[in-house]
C-alpha cells in the first residue's frame, strides 16, 4: 500500500503542548505501544547498538543515547557520525544494525536492494525521525539580516557569483550595505545527506546545472570541510565565508542565518515552525513501513522556509540477529516517543509531525 496524503504542520508552539495537554490532535501516543514510553528501564536489556551516519542528527543521537543509556544501564549506545554516505554503506556492510541517512536509500544508485539484500529475510525500510531545517550560514561583519533567493544562492555554490557586492546579492538586499570582501563558499567534502538535500534544493528551485547528490559536485568548486561540525567551524573562523548546515549546528556555533525566498519570492527566516510549513507538504511516497518522503522545496506556502531535510534511521524490518533487532526496536521506539521527540526542540531540530509519527510507531513496532 503506497501513502498519499499531506503531513501536518509541525510548529515549536504544537511540539511544547505536546507534554501540556496530551490531547489526541497533539499526541499520536498509544498507551500500549512501547513506541511512545519513554527511555524506561527494561531489566532484560543489555548489549551494544552500533549505528552510523548523518551528523545532521549526531546531537539528537547523543541526547537520545545519554538518556536511554541512563535508563538502561546494559545497553551502550555506539553511533559514528561519519555522515550519510558512509553509514549507508556501513550498514549495506552488515557492521552496524542502523544508518542514519540525511537521504533515503537512493534506487538509482541500487541501494534498496543492496540493503535488502543485507537484511536477507526482509526488506530495509527508511524510518523518518528527525526534521532538521538547513540554515544558509555565512560570517560577513557589519551585514545583518541578509537576504538570500534560489537563484543568488546558486550563483554563490557554483562559483559564478564571487564578491559580497555583486548585483544580484544587493538585488536580493537593497537597503544593505555590503562590502567587496570576496566570497569564500564551502561545502560538505564527504559524502552528506545534507548536501543531498542542499542540491536538491537548487536544482528544484534554482539554475543549478548539476545532479542532486551526497557527493558535492566537483565543477561547483568551492572549499571542502568535512562534517557538520568541519562545515561550522569553517564558517566562523573565515570571514567572507558561507556554507550550508543545519540549524542546531548554526545555533551551537552563533553564526549568522540568511533568510531564505520560498517559491512565492518571500524572504524567510528560519525557525522551527516557518520550516514545519515545508513539512507539512510533504508526502510520505515509501510503501509498507517503509515511509520515505517527498518534500516540496519550491513551496509557495505563506512562511514556509523552504530548505529542510528529515533524517532517516534505516534498518531491516525483519533480518536483524535477535538480539540486536530487540535492542534496536527498544531505542528506536524510546527516540519516536514522546520523550524523544520533545528532547528535538531544544536542539535545534522540529519533532515529526503526529500524522506521520503514527506510522514511524508502527513501523517500529513491525521490527523483529
Amino acid at each position: 500500500m503506497k501513502y498519499a496524503g499531506r503531513l501536518a504542520a509541525v510548529t515549536l508552539v504544537g511540539a511544547l503542548s505536546l507534554a501540556a495537554c496530551g490531547t489526541d490532535s497533539n499526541n499520536a501516543s498509544t498507551d500500549a505501544s512501547p513506541a511512545a514510553s519513554s527511555a524506561g528501564s527494561d531489566a532484560g536489556l543489555s548489549g551494544t547498538i552500533n549505528a552510523a551516519g548523518s551528523s545532521a542528527q549526531a546531537n539528537a543521537i547523543d541526547e537520545w543515547k545519554k538518556n536511554f543509556q541512563q535508563a538502561n544501564a546494559g545497553v551502550s549506545v555506539n553511533y559514528q557520525p561519519s555522515g550519510s554516505g558512509a553509514g549507508v554503506q556501513a550498514f549495506i556492510q552488515g557492521t552496524v544494525a542502523f544508518a542514519g541517512s540525511d537521504s533515503a536509500l537512493k534506487d538509482d544508485k541500487g541501494e534498496p536492494a543492496e540493503a535488502d539484500a543485507r537484511c536477507k529475510t526482509g526488506k530495509a525500510i527508511n524510518i523518518p525521525m528527525v526534521t532538521g531545517p538547513v540554515a544558509v550560514v555565512y560570517n560577513l561583519p557589519g551585514v545583518e539580516g541578509l537576504q538570500l533567493s534560489p537563484k543568488t544562492i546558486g550563483g554563490i555554490f557554483d562559483s559564478k557569483i564571487t564578491k559580497w557586492d555583486d548585483e544580484a546579492i544587493k538585488a536580493d538586499n537593497p537597503d544593505a550595505t555590503l562590502p567587496s570582501t570576496p566570497i569564500q563558499a564551502f561545502h560538505r567534502s564527504d559524502e552528506s545527506g545534507t548536501s543531498d538535500n542542499f542540491t536538491k534544493f537548487l536544482s528544484k528551485t534554482a539554475d543549478w546545472p548539476y545532479e542532486a547528490a551526497k557527493a558535492w559536485p566537483a565543477e561547483a568548486k568551492g572549499q571542502g570541510a568535512k562534517g557538520s561540525d568541519g562545515i561550522a567551524q569553517s564558517v566562523k573562523s573565515t570571514p567572507g565565508a558561507i556554507s550550508y548546515v543545519e540549524l542546531s549546528y548554526a545555533e551551537n556555533s552563533s553564526l549568522a542565518k540568511a533568510k531564505v525566498a520560498n517559491g512565492s519570492g518571500e524572504f524567510v527566516e528560519l525557525t522551527p515552525e516557518s520550516a514545519a510549513k515545508t513539512v507539512e507538504a510533504a508526502e510520505i511516497v515509501g510503501e509498507g513501513n517503509d515511509l520515505k518522503l517527498s518534500i516540496d522545496y519550491a513551496t509557495k506556502a505563506a512562511g514556509a522556509y523552504p530548505i529542510v531535510l528529515v533524517t532517516y534511521e534505516i534498518t531491516c524490518e525483519k533480518g536483524l540477529a535477535p538480539e540486536e533487532a530487540k535492542l534496536v526496536k527498544s531505542f528506536l521506539g524510546y527516540t519516536a516517543g514522546d520523550e524523544g521527540q520533545q528532547a528535538l526542540t531544544g536542539l535545534g531540530y522540529a519533532p515529526l509531525p503526529a500524522t506521520v509519527l503514527a506510522k514511524v510507531r508502527t513501523a517500529i513496532e513491525a521490527i523483529s
